[in-house]
């Protein structure tokens, strides 16, 4: 069964801190969708734990929902839960946090294997220190290297379709290309007009 992510992104008021004020100190800016509509599991698990298969120090898994989450997010969230039980990984992460993330950071796995048709991606593999016995009863061993810890970043073409290893970082699962710079460049226009830490993204799975 697949995982999707909801989500919104917030902003806190300027004067949130002022005695005078008395709205909400958050309130929402943009859904996460349409900004990012894709189900890439490596990126879920590097930012927030979900569907962690190649082992990612999450960037902010299982902080909850905010103590001080806007009213319109809390009624989304509460409301989801009550009609879906398979909601959750609920969490959020501040542009602050995002802003500093060193895009250089690998996942414990030593590398993702690509299995592409001409259409789509068919199939990846987590790889460590053996190619996996189903890739290679299927494929034979890669021309990448006979093992994994000699193997080089690569593509091999066959017939009907082409395996492509490398590698992951952060920037493979969130730069350009993955969709998420669609978001991270809106939080950033936010965090000019209200501050770094006064942007965050409020997200939960089912």
């Amino acid at each position: 069964m697949g995982t999707d992510i909801y989500g919104f992104i917030e902003t806190r008021h300027p004067c949130a801190d002022e005695d005078w004020y008395d709205g909400e100190p958050w309130s929402v800016s943009t859904p996460l969708y349409p900004l990012y509509d894709g189900c890439d599991y490596d990126a879920f698990g590097c930012l927030f734990g979900v569907r962690n298969r190649l082992g990612w120090t999450p960037v902010a898994a299982g902080r909850g929902l905010p103590a001080d989450v806007s009213e319109a997010i809390r009624h989304d969230y509460e409301k989801s839960v009550h009609i879906d039980t398979a909601v959750h990984g609920c969490t959020w992460v501040a542009w602050a946090e995002l802003r500093d993330l060193d895009m250089t950071v690998r996942p414990a796995a030593r590398g993702v294997l690509r299995i592409r048709s001409a259409k789509s991606v068919l199939h990846q593999y987590r790889i460590d220190d053996q190619w996996p016995e189903e890739l290679v009863d299927l494929y034979s061993i890669p021309p990448f290297g006979v093992s994994p810890d000699r193997a080089l970043a690569g593509r091999w073409d066959l017939p009907d379709v082409t395996l492509e290893y490398g590698p992951s970082t952060r920037q493979a699962v969130l730069g350009p290309g993955t969709g998420w710079e669609h978001v991270f460049r809106v939080m950033e226009a936010l965090g000019r007009r209200f501050r770094p830490d006064g942007v965050r993204l409020v997200v939960w799975f089912d």
